[in-house]
């Protein structure tokens, strides 16, 4: 049996931190590792997959979506949108 495919567009930041690079997604608040930089991106999409199969298992792939702030157009669900990711200063107090 065909598997039905859903076909979406995740926004990703990919980090480097130290010898690791990290993938994250604030649209399924999901993130991995990897040595570099294109395993990164293989594990991230790993883990995407991973993440989907396990709530359509569950029963609570809506629910889940729902609850990260998607929202559903007619057949097709759709992330929240990122407006900027951007770095910032801030002053913090620190003693």
């Amino acid at each position: 049996m065909k598997k039905l495919m859903l076909e979406v567009k995740l926004p990703v930041s990919i980090l480097r931190e130290d010898k690791k690079y990290v993938a994250y997604t604030p649209a399924l608040d999901l993130s991995t590792s990897g040595s570099n930089y294109e395993e990164v991106k293989k594990r991230f999409n790993e883990i995407v997959n991973i993440f989907f199969e396990e709530l359509i298992k569950k029963g609570t792939l809506e629910n889940a979506l729902r609850d990260l702030g998607w929202k559903r157009f007619q057949a097709k669900w759709n992330p929240p949108i990122v407006i900027s990711q951007e770095s910032q200063s801030v002053k913090v107090p620190v003693g």
